[in-house]
């Protein structure tokens, strides 16, 4: 199994430090911290002290998310950007995720690949000077004016920025979006969830519905994981879920237990019939 790791949406209820107890206690070997939950990051704590905190339990803060609407590039954004990586350099985190806009707008063809490139370019410089990893996570919402990873891949290579800038593969975004290439060695980060309501399209699935993965996945989460794997992908697979009724358990963490194992029991399923 890839190693796993856990992003604070799923777990939105808990605290900093519960965030870091729980995902040590799963065996994650990181966690991804966010700046769009209630409280503030790091519960407001100095960086350097929310790393140490996350290294002391064995722990890498693998990205601190997000910059919003990154491909609506302007001198208010740059320095959006630039804040959110000083405060990721300061923590030791190893990336910041890149979010593009979901609107409906900036959607024509030619204009939005020319919006992300020079969202890029200039972001490339600032990830150098603060040693980070840009992750890009394309939407697969058909008002998001970065929906498919190939854009993305093209807009990387043509900059040079290989290695600087890297994709999210997100099982739900990737279903949203007709699958398509995986580009696994473009690829710094996966987000799974699952959806298991029978009754919803795909083109009706949203962030609420979007529960732990268990046997009534309808995303093939564990297709996807082995597709990945297969082409060479050894990074971490964090668990992103956004549901109500997921922030609501009392015990997430016999929740988030049972999923995990489900995915590596399913993986370890498909090794052996590989061999």
């Amino acid at each position: 199994m890839l190693p796993l790791a856990l992003n604070h949406m799923t777990v939105a209820r808990l605290n900093y430090e519960g965030l870091l107890d729980l995902a040590a206690e799963l065996g994650c070997v990181g966690v991804e911290v966010r700046n769009d939950l209630p409280q503030p990051l790091f519960d407001g704590r100095d960086p350097a002290e929310a790393g140490q905190m996350a290294r002391d339990r064995g722990l890498r803060i693998l990205a601190v998310a997000e910059v919003k609407r990154f491909n609506d590039w302007s001198a208010g954004k740059a320095k959006e950007a630039r804040d959110l990586m000083h405060i990721a350099a300061a923590a030791g985190a190893e990336a910041v995720s890149l979010i593009p806009r979901n609107d409906g707008l900036g959607m024509g063809n030619g204009e939005r690949q020319a919006n992300l490139r020079v969202a890029l370019k200039d972001l490339k410089p600032m990830l150098e000077d603060h040693r980070l990893i840009g992750l890009i996570e394309p939407l697969g919402f058909a008002i998001c004016a970065l929906r498919y990873k190939a854009e993305a891949v093209e807009a990387i290579e043509a900059l040079g920025a290989t290695g600087r800038f890297k994709l999210v593969h997100d099982t739900f975004h990737h279903t949203l979006a007709g699958g398509g290439p995986i580009f696994a060695a473009h690829t710094g980060m996966v987000h799974v969830s699952g959806v298991t309501d029978p009754g919803l399209g795909i083109d009706e699935m949203g962030d609420g519905h979007r529960v732990l993965v268990d046997e009534r996945d309808r995303l093939g989460n564990v297709d996807q994981l082995r597709a990945l794997s297969d082409a060479g992908y050894t990074g971490p697979v964090s668990m992103e879920s956004f549901a109500k009724e997921i922030h609501d358990l009392n015990d997430p963490g016999a929740a988030l237990s049972r999923s995990f194992n489900f995915m590596r029991s399913r993986m370890s399923e498909c090794e052996s019939a590989h061999d």
